[in-house]
C-alpha cells in the first residue's frame, strides 16, 4: 500500500530499462527505438509503460505496441503497428507515430482499478498487485474530448415535456488497459508507478 505522506523518490534515468523492455518485447526493436528517439530528443526517461497488444485481422495476427514515456518536460506517446503488404507497399511493413505533449498541457490523469478480493487487500501491503486485477490509465491533454449525452428528465414520472439533453465532457486522449491476466503483476505495478510519476510531474 502506498504511503500518501511518504516523500516522492528521486527519479533516475530509465532510458536503458526502456530499451531493454523494447528488446525483450521483440517487436521490431530498432524501428520502435528509432521512432521514439526522435520525440525523446535525448531527454532522460523518468518512467515508462510498454504494452504489446496483438490484434486479429481476419485470419492473421497483427501486432501493436504502445509506449508512454515521461521526460522531465514532456509526455511521449508512441504507437507502432504491423501491416500486411498492399497495393502501394508490396512487402509487409510497420507504421509508427509519436506525439510529444508538454507536461503543462496534461490536464487529466485518471486511474481506474479493479481489485479482486478487496477484504484481503490490507494483508498484501508488501505486494498489493500480486492478487491480480486490472488498471485502466486514461490521460487527457485537450486534443480529444468525449461527449456523453442523454435525454434530460425531470422528477415527475408522468411529465412528457421535452427537457433537452444533459451530458458531460471528458478528456480521453489515450486510454491504456493493463490486466494481471494479460500483462502480469509487473505490468500492473509499472502502470501504477507511471501514473504516480505523471501525476507528480503535472503538479508543478
Amino acid at each position: 500500500m502506498r504511503d500518501l505522506n511518504a516523500p516522492v523518490p528521486e527519479l533516475t534515468d530509465a532510458s536503458a530499462a526502456l530499451r531493454e523492455a523494447i528488446d525483450r518485447c521483440g517487436y521490431y526493436p530498432d524501428v520502435v527505438t528509432d521512432s521514439l528517439a526522435i520525440a525523446i530528443a535525448n531527454e532522460p526517461i523518468r518512467a515508462f509503460v510498454l504494452q504489446h497488444e496483438p490484434t486479429f485481422d481476419r485470419d492473421e495476427v497483427r501486432r501493436h505496441i504502445t509506449i508512454l514515456a515521461l521526460t522531465p518536460t514532456r509526455l511521449i506517446v508512441g504507437h507502432t503497428d504491423e501491416h500486411a503488404a498492399d497495393d502501394l507497399i508490396r512487402a509487409p511493413y510497420a507504421s509508427t507515430s509519436t506525439e510529444a505533449i508538454p507536461l503543462n498541457r496534461v490536464n487529466a490523469v485518471v486511474v481506474n482499478r479493479v481489485v479482486p478480493n478487496p477484504s484481503a487487500y490490507a494483508s498484501t501491503k508488501a505486494d498489493p498487485v500480486s492478487a491480480g486485477g486490472e488498471v485502466v490509465l486514461t490521460i487527457g491533454w485537450g486534443m480529444v474530448n468525449r461527449i456523453d449525452l442523454e435525454p434530460a428528465v425531470c422528477a415527475d414520472p408522468s411529465c412528457e415535456a421535452d427537457h433537452g439533453y444533459t451530458g458531460s465532457v471528458a478528456a480521453d486522449d489515450i486510454s491504456l488497459r493493463i490486466s494481471a491476466a494479460a500483462d502480469g503483476p509487473a505490468g500492473i505495478q509499472q502502470v501504477l508507478d507511471f501514473a504516480a510519476a505523471l501525476s507528480f510531474a503535472t503538479t508543478k
